[in-house]
């Protein structure tokens, strides 16, 4: 009976299992360790039919705290020229749940929820005698913004916000670029910022961390047997923490983090570089499913506020190496001693919960849906939890996922566009040559030599001894292994948004580049983008931290940039959107520029010479840190700000925005193919990413990458590049002819 671990409620009525460190804190203060981090979940409808705003705050503090109080307050509106307001709310206090608790730390959520209002408000959010740790923070109340009840969220989009191991952090100006994303946020406030993956890189478990032993091992078949015990877990878990209090207690980063409500997905980095892409025998070894388990708990925690699972892997605890019959491993009562975790979390109605636990992490995968404001809805899929090197996500996900978009744009006929959100891109250069060179036996000879006397050790990954590049190849949707399952997630998009007239669009990071990559139909079918539901458009935005990969990969890229066949009906190719390179004119000089706050770019004394970024042929693919903001295209109508009308000659389509002349097939594709991409690029209308176009009508999106200018400005100042987005209104009498017309 010693085994048997009962739930119970703790001393703050919180449910849970295990009893914690029994200590209760005797300052008057609510010591916090880290956070506050700001989430937005989802929104509801009322049965009196005002819509309200669900979110989450988490803290992590000292053990021993006692019911920490968030008191939430409105503020005002976000438009000057509103006026006096009245807000239908007033201020709520709403208490703590706790998480999770250990001797060193103690995990606390507010749910809170406030309702949209008839004009685009602030919040003031408010953590009751909250007192720092380290006494280096200011204590002072947090504010974000909401939009109103007609309006649509404003998107900052960005992926890879963390540093591969080794690189010279201080030359790339850290996290510098979170300055730019703060500025861009006080001109006009973001809703929310989508997450694309490698919020934080842990990569450094193996180089400096519990580890390092164990990768330092050069017979891949003794790394494979090593075993991974109690004492090596509450090491990795150690690290995995401090590792996230460092990253996100680091600003300008740690200050976006309280102020713009987060929704955030997963990729390799948030738990090691890789992860799910090595062979199938190397990936079950007892190490890696170990290290699964921690990185999904501190995953669950910092990213979602959800309770962890109670136990995770080891190899000196049996119970916990093989997942019970619900897909969760059983307690070890080693793991929970002196531990409290909150058990029957009931977690949110956005969470697409997978049938069966993944291959390597062992608990089932966490897709999302949401809507973010009136007309856009949001679904992120988890495409790391099921990754093996032959597959992204099983079938069953994929169903479960369109099964709950159907219900959901089957309920609101106002929902115009979905934001897929992917780990990495879709509509992407093929690199199947490369891949097929890096596994010819042309690569023996090196490889033996590898091994016998380290030539060429940073070819070769620590893991299983193969092409270290191999493991990024196979992530990506257009790695040959994926090609069917790449071709079927595209289609199942382009039949939803045929039946919804719903555009989609869709975000992917993690290549460290920006580019902008598209579906479409082929030219022989002659559909005007604004009818055209295989017209996909893929934003990809990486990396916002992470340094970008040399110019040379970028320019082959670009001449891998093919119009490719994704089937009989739907081409694909990249954008050609970068006109120039950042903060530089036609001339390929450095001009003089001021930000928001008036700080200039250092150019101060006139046009200067720099290195170019890419060669003079590439226009498609930008190694430059960046990010992505995505908003609507037109204002509500209860804005005071106007939005520029559409250029003279752009006949009206039944939904308001304009009909394109679609392209032939003697037409480039890699050139604009409708009037929103007409001047992609620095001097596209939507280039500044701050006021509407009204290019595409009101239900069409607005794009600008924001691209840095150099990497040793600690301001972290960027340049636009801009295009729009269509919505899309299928023809009535076509829709129901099949796929094909």
């Amino acid at each position: 009976m010693a085994d048997t671990i009962q739930p119970h409620e703790d001393a703050s009525g919180v449910r849970g299992v295990g009893y914690g460190p029994q200590v209760v804190s005797t300052s008057g203060n609510l010591d916090v360790i880290a956070g506050p981090l700001l989430n937005y979940r989802r929104t509801s409808n009322q049965q009196t039919g005002q819509p309200i705003w669900h979110g989450s705050v988490l803290i992590v503090t000292t053990p021993g705290q006692q019911n920490p109080t968030l008191v939430l307050s409105p503020v005002g509106a976000v438009d000057a020229n509103v006026g006096s307001v009245r807000f239908s709310a007033d201020a709520r206090t709403f208490s703590g749940e706790k998480l999770y608790e250990d001797p060193k730390r103690a995990f606390w959520r507010f749910i809170i929820e406030a309702p949209f209002q008839q004009f685009e408000s602030r919040w003031k959010y408010d953590i009751q005698n909250l007192v720092y740790v380290d006494h280096k923070k200011e204590e002072k109340p947090q504010i974000f913004a909401i939009p109103s009840i007609t309006q649509s969220m404003r998107i900052m989009f960005h992926s890879c916000n963390g540093f591969s191991v080794g690189t010279d952090v201080d030359a790339w100006s850290g996290p510098a670029l979170w300055n730019d994303v703060l500025r861009m946020h006080a001109e006009r406030p973001f809703h929310v910022m989508l997450g694309g993956g490698d919020q934080i890189y842990n990569d450094g478990v193996r180089v400096d961390g519990p580890l390092k032993a164990w990768t330092a091992i050069s017979n891949p078949h003794k790394r494979r047997e090593y075993l991974f015990p109690e004492t090596m877990r509450a090491d990795c878990d150690e690290y995995y923490f401090q590792n996230y209090v460092k990253w996100y207690g680091q600003r300008p980063f740690s200050t976006a983090n309280g102020q713009i409500p987060q929704v955030n997905i997963w990729d390799d980095h948030d738990i090691i570089d890789g992860f799910g892409s090595y062979t199938d025998h190397f990936m079950k070894c007892a190490v890696f499913r170990g290290i699964g388990g921690v990185a999904h708990k501190y995953y669950l925690l910092f990213q979602h506020h959800l309770a962890p699972p109670k136990s995770t892997y080891t190899t000196d605890a049996p119970k916990t190496m093989d997942v019970g019959e619900k897909g969760t491993t059983p307690v070890d009562p080693v793991q929970i001693k002196d531990t409290f975790v909150m058990t029957n979390d009931m977690g949110d109605p956005s969470y697409i919960i997978g049938h069966k636990p993944g291959p390597y992490v062992e608990e089932r995968s966490r897709s999302i849906y949401c809507q973010l404001g009136a007309r856009i809805a949001f679904a992120g899929i988890d495409a790391r939890t099921e990754r093996t090197r032959h597959q992204i996500n099983y079938p069953e996900t994929y169903k479960l996922l369109f099964d709950r978009l159907d219900k959901e744009y089957s309920a609101n006929r106002d929902l115009k566009h979905l934001i897929l959100l992917l780990g990495v891109p879709i509509a992407y250069p093929r690199l199947a040559w490369l891949e097929n060179i890096l596994q010819s036996p042309l690569i023996a000879p090196i490889k033996f030599l590898n091994k016998r006397f380290g030539l060429a050790g940073g070819f070769f990954n620590q893991f299983d001894g193969k092409v270290d590049l191999l493991d990024d190849l196979d992530d990506h949707y257009t790695a040959r292994q994926h090609k069917t399952e790449r071709r079927e997630l595209v289609q199942l998009l382009q039949n939803f948004s045929k039946k919804f007239s719903a555009r989609v669009t869709i975000l992917g990071g993690d290549v460290h580049l920006g580019a902008i990559g598209r579906f479409y139909s082929n030219p022989k079918h002659q559909i005007p983008a604004e009818q055209d539901w295989r017209y996909i458009p893929n934003i990809i935005s990486s990396a916002i931290t992470n340094k970008p990969p040399p110019q040379a990969v970028a320019n082959l890229l670009a001449r891998r940039n093919k119009i490719h066949h994704l089937d009989h009906d739907t081409d694909e190719t990249l954008l050609e959107i970068f006109d120039r390179d950042p903060g530089v004119n036609a001339k390929g000089e450095r001009v003089a520029t001021t930000d928001l706050n008036g700080h200039s770019n250092g150019a101060a004394n006139g046009p200067t010479k720099i290195d170019k970024k890419t060669s003079d042929a590439n226009h498609a693919t930008m190694p430059s840190r960046n990010y992505a903001i995505i908003c609507e295209s037109s204002l509500p109508p209860s804005s005071t700000l106007s939005a520029p009308a559409p250029a003279p000659g752009q006949a009206p389509s039944i939904n308001g925005s304009t009909v394109s002349t679609p392209p032939t097939k003697k037409d480039n594709p890699r050139h604009p193919i409708h009037v929103g991409e007409q001047g992609a690029g620095t001097q596209h209308p939507a280039a500044g990413g701050l006021q509407p176009t009204g290019l595409c009508g009101p239900y069409g999106l607005d794009v600008s990458l924001r691209v840095e200018i150099s990497n040793s400005d600690r301001e972290g100042r960027t340049d636009g590049y801009g295009f729009s987005i269509p919505a899309l209104q299928v023809n009535e009498g076509l829709r129901d002819q099949g796929t094909r017309w």
